[in-house]
């Protein structure tokens, strides 16, 4: 893959209004416990379903370049999240891959780095850190307050020798994501600041968690998130440009950062490539694919008609708001996910009789 997006866990130290998961959250004492415990638990395993080839063909150098594996929380150098969990997945990944292993990108909201943790996080192999905090949701960082924070932050970088990159996705292409592939190159760790703001990332916000709950996304019908960066386009395309999956805690793996409402499958079962070639076959899956969710259900008589009619919902301010995600949310309701279901106990099923006798 070019890119893969896994959420270690749920544990954060904010619960921003506009979050795209309410499971994103403060968790104290056992609830805490309890929450990194899921993604302990399944840490190993995704490690070793993702490919041993961890790179992807850019096509416009002719050379293959190491896949850019992004881990994220909530937040993951918290108490509680640091030592138990995030430092040993790091340590998992040098043992998997060694040298040729991807490039790893962590996000992080930047008010928790020390500077004995981000020693600790560049020792272990981080080469890249987003600090994805730059807006006026985030407590702390309204106004000028941000501007504050980010010279704060290059102080710190810059006495560790981590360079400052833009982010530079291509306004052509409406990528307003961290695209790794169109971030300034050079040697050494790198920085880059973004936020849920119209010049620094996605204006629109996803209709998703919080953001939807609280009537914070303006994303319209003509919002098409699904072909754009960390959408569903091109991510069945494996080792190819473009190509991106999302992994949440348990190990359940997505098309696209916003989840879809089931996943494709868990890399807590099964391999990577066993779980996008069965799902291919699905045309609904292809649509996604094509970054053309409005598609997804015409094989199966919805219409495009049909799926504009089903993307349409009320938000938590009572506005009555349409978007291709919605529609995308109501089609594996209805038909996609139980279609996803099968297919896993097919694959399981199959596994099973061909596994050796103990």
């Amino acid at each position: 893959m070019q890119s893969i997006y896994w959420v270690l866990t749920w544990a954060c130290h904010r619960k921003c209004t506009h979050c795209y998961d309410d499971r994103f959250r403060p968790y104290v004492r056992d609830a805490l416990t309890r929450v990194v415990a899921e993604g302990q638990h399944a840490y190993e395993k995704v490690i070793a379903n993702l490919p041993d080839d961890m790179t992807w063909a850019n096509a416009e150098t002719g050379q293959r370049e190491r896949t850019t594996l992004i881990l994220a929380g909530g937040e993951l150098l918290i108490d509680g999240v640091r030592e138990e969990l995030f430092y040993p997945a790091l340590e998992a990944i040098r043992a998997r891959w060694g040298e040729a292993g991807p490039r790893i990108s962590i996000q992080t909201t930047g008010d928790v780095v020390t500077p004995e943790i981000l020693d600790e996080v560049l020792a272990r192999g981080v080469t890249g850190i987003a600090i994805a905090s730059i807006d006026d949701f985030h407590v702390g960082m309204k106004g000028e307050k941000k501007f504050r924070f980010m010279q704060d932050v290059r102080l710190l970088m810059e006495s560790r020798g981590v360079r400052e990159v833009a982010i530079g996705a291509a306004k052509s292409e409406k990528l307003k994501s961290p695209d790794p592939s169109k971030r300034t190159k050079g040697d050494g760790p790198t920085f880059l600041f973004f936020g849920a703001q119209e010049d620094l990332w996605i204006g629109e916000l996803w209709p998703r968690g919080r953001a939807w709950s609280n009537g914070l996304s303006n994303a319209g019908y003509d919002t098409n998130f699904c072909a754009r960066w960390s959408g569903g386009r091109n991510f069945l395309k494996m080792h190819e440009v473009g190509s991106e999956i999302a992994i949440e805690p348990d190990g359940s793996i997505y098309p696209c950062c916003l989840k879809t409402k089931a996943p494709l499958g868990s890399l807590a079962e099964e391999r990577l490539e066993d779980i996008l070639a069965s799902v291919a076959v699905l045309p609904s899956i292809q649509a996604l694919n094509d970054g053309d969710p409005e598609g997804m259900g015409e094989a199966s008589g919805w219409s495009r008609d049909v799926f504009r009619e089903k993307s349409v919902a009320v938000d938590g301010k009572g506005r009555e708001v349409a978007n291709m995600c919605l529609g995308c949310d109501r089609y594996f309701e209805e038909i996609l996910g139980a279609e996803l279901k099968a297919l896993r106990a097919e694959r399981l099923g199959a596994n099973k009789k061909t596994a050796p006798a103990a």
